[in-house]
């Protein structure tokens, strides 16, 4: 008789979500699609590279074994020079020290357009 019971809470659950959900998901519809028809994937800029982890170390060669010359934290502004396979060359704004930094750990996020 017990099972019974919660069957039937569940069933009456999901009734009375059932209108809420579809009246959010009615409402978020319009708002998507009028951003999406104001802007182009071609026309939007870049995202900017972010470090991924706490730190990364910056290093005088594109190579692991290479000699450390500074640490490039995730809070800090750098720019990117150059690529070369997956290292970056970069100038870290709030130290000044260049140099490479593995792009396993620096990278852009990716960002998906519909059309």
């Amino acid at each position: 008789m017990r099972s019974t019971r919660i069957a039937v809470s569940a069933a009456m659950l999901g009734v009375l979500a059932l209108p809420v959900l579809s009246a959010t998901t009615a409402s978020a519809a319009p708002v998507a699609a009028s951003a999406l028809a104001s802007s182009s994937c071609s026309s939007l800029p870049p995202l900017p590279y972010e470090v991924h982890t706490k730190a990364v170390t910056i290093r005088s060669k594109a190579t692991t074994k290479s000699t450390a010359l500074g640490v490039l934290y995730r809070g800090h502004k750098f720019t990117v020079h150059k690529r070369s396979g997956n290292w970056l060359y970069i100038t870290d704004k709030s130290t000044g020290v260049k140099g490479w930094v593995s792009g396993t750990y620096v990278y852009r996020d990716v960002r998906m357009c519909l059309d």
